[in-house]
């Protein structure tokens, strides 16, 4: 049988990013992102976010079992924000880090959103965005 009665997916709780530097991509994502750094089995490296996270391969020191064609800087992620956009802008600058796009208007799994889009030190695209108003009464 096929569809959502045999299987229902509920969230992602974890990515896997392979990255250059594990520092340098943890005081980016700890500084700029606000999420927190946390080490866990054998000293590996994750950055931790609302009920989410992101663990960190050091490229060539990548555990298995692994994603088959890892490339740093292949990922295109969008997080949600709930502070304004604004904020967020002057945070990202205040960081010096260039925001190549936005704000823009998008639409997201929940409905339509605010976005701008920065890079993060591997050249993965970073979209953060922010819910509009209106995003509970929109039909996907």
């Amino acid at each position: 049988m096929r569809g959502s009665n045999v299987m229902k997916i509920s969230r992602i709780d974890h990515i896997v990013l392979t990255v250059h530097d594990l520092n340098v991509t943890c005081e980016f994502y700890s500084q700029v992102l606000g999420m927190q750094i946390v080490t866990f089995e054998n000293g590996r490296k994750a950055m931790l976010f609302g009920e989410q996270k992101i663990n960190l391969h050091e490229v060539g020191k990548e555990f298995e079992p692994k994603a088959l064609n890892l490339t740093p800087g292949s990922e295109d992620i969008c997080f949600i924000t709930d502070v304004p956009l604004e904020n967020v802008i002057d945070h990202i600058n205040s960081c010096g880090v260039k925001i190549i796009e936005g704000p823009v208007r998008r639409t997201g799994a929940n409905g339509p959103l605010e976005s701008i889009y920065l890079r993060d030190p591997d050249g993965n695209l970073i979209e953060i965005s922010k819910y509009l108003d209106d995003h509970l009464t929109m039909n996907l």
